[in-house]
Parts: structure tokens; C-alpha cells; sequence
């Protein structure tokens, strides 16, 4: 199961309208499927525990959204200081070289798992029916994309990108590294400006957090302000990031 060079070249346009979708969830306005949305269902569902109030059964659910969200973004900007963002951000597959630095030595993959923990933190946001969707959706696209880089990559790089393969998991990182470390210097700046969009996420779960402690206010329009305008500076941020050289 392998994406195609559509899917990848269109890979951030694509994730974009799944989590429109998600967010907007047009076939409720017929099924009426959900009633409010999900970080509102697993508060209610901490309530009737009985141990919590709604006030701090809602920060402890945001809170697990602000863990999804920070750890995605930590895992792809710790990523893309290694492999470099203008690699991360290109239409083309690279292979000219094989990267094993970083979280490349605990596992293959450390993007795509970032974008999957910051998909369940904004599934926290979205109607039921919607963050089931969205889940499973980006799941699959990940595993295509996932299946078209790796046969890619051993495609152009051979026998050591095999035996990688062989000893680092693709998933799931081991706590400890598995292959030594080749010579790249991480470039952190630049790692964080290209995803400077996460990041900015984090800083939305986080004002809504304070909007709820502090004041009281249960709007999660704050964190969806956020997102959208952490799009926004994300793709003006995107004009600074150094393309790849062409080999």
C-alpha cells in the first residue's frame, strides 16, 4: 500500500481538507450524528465518574490534547533539524543521501507519527463522527505515504537502507538508538520554523486551558482561532525556509 506521487506532491493540501472535513462535519447537517464535540463527551463521560467537576474534568482532557500536541510537535521539529525542513516541505521525494540522526536512530518514520499525535489533539476539537473520520483517514493517507517513501528510498539507496530498515522500527521508537550516528548537524532554527504551524497549536490548547482555569470560558473557537491563524503564519513562514538543492 503505497501513496502515489500525487498523494505525496499534494500531501499537506490533502491533510488540510481531511481535517476541514473533520472540523466542519457536512454529512451531520443530514445523519445529525453528534451532539457536541468530543473533548465535551469524554468531560461528561470524567463527570459521571463522580471524581471530578466539569472544570477540572475539562482541563484534564485538554491537558491530554496539549501532551498530543506538543509531542507532535516536538517529534517533527526534532525531525525536520535533521533532515532539514526545505526536504520536509518539498513536493519531491530526496534520496540522495541517507539520514540517520536524531530520532532517525529510534525510529524510521518520526514525521509521520507527529502528524498523527497532532491529529488526535485536534480530534478533541471535532464532532465524534468527525475525529473518527479524521483519525482513520490521516491514518491511511500516513500508511500510503509511508509505503511510497520506503520503497523509494530502498530504490535509490540500496542495501543500507535495507538493513536500517532491518534494525530501526518504523513506528513504534525504541527508547534506545539503533544504529550509529551519521554526520548531520541539526539545524534548529530552521526545524522550527518549519513547524512553526505545531507549535503553534501547542500555544492554542494552551490559551484555552487558561481561558478555562483562569475565567471560566468553556469556547473552543479560541483553540480553532489559533489553528487557523498558526496555518496562516506557517505559510508565510514557509517563504524563509531554504529550498533543497537539486541534484
Amino acid at each position: 500500500m503505497k501513496a502515489s506521487a500525487f498523494e505525496f506532491r499534494f500531501r499537506y493540501l490533502i491533510h488540510t481538507v481531511i481535517y476541514a472535513l473533520g472540523f466542519t462535519t457536512p454529512w451531520n447537517h443530514w445523519l445529525h450524528l453528534d451532539a457536541m464535540p468530543t473533548w465535551r463527551v469524554l468531560t461528561a463521560g470524567c463527570v459521571r465518574t463522580g471524581m471530578v467537576g466539569f472544570g477540572v474534568a475539562t482541563v484534564l482532557v485538554l491537558v491530554v490534547g496539549i501532551l498530543f500536541a506538543t509531542a507532535a510537535a516536538g517529534l517533527r521539529t526534532w525531525a525536520a533539524a535533521y533532515l532539514g525542513s526545505g526536504i520536509v516541505q518539498d513536493s519531491s521525494m530526496h534520496g540522495d543521501h541517507m539520514v540517520a540522526a536524531g530520532p532517525y536512530r529510534h525510529m524510521r518514520n518520526p514525521l509521520y507519527v507527529g502528524t498523527f499525535l497532532h491529529t488526535l489533539a485536534l480530534a478533541l476539537l471535532m464532532q465524534p463522527s468527525g475525529a473518527i473520520f479524521c483519525i482513520v483517514t490521516i491514518g491511511l493517507l500516513q500508511a500510503r505515504l509511508i509505503g511510497g517513501e520506503e520503497v523509494f528510498l530502498a530504490a535509490k539507496l540500496g542495501e543500507p537502507y535495507r538493513e536500517y530498515c532491518g534494525v530501526v522500527p518504523r513506528l513504534v521508537p525504541s527508547l534506545r538508538p539503533k544504529v550509529a550516528e551519521s554526520l548531520v548537524q541539526p539545524r534548529w532554527g530552521l526545524g522550527f520554523l518549519g513547524e512553526i504551524y505545531m507549535w503553534g497549536v501547542v500555544a492554542s490548547f494552551l490559551v484555552f486551558v487558561v481561558a478555562v482555569a483562569a475565567y471560566g470560558r468553556y469556547d473552543t473557537f479560541l483553540i480553532i482561532q489559533g489553528v487557523v491563524i498558526s496555518l496562516g503564519v506557517s505559510l508565510v513562514a514557509r517563504a524563509f525556509v531554504p529550498k533543497p538543492q537539486k541534484a
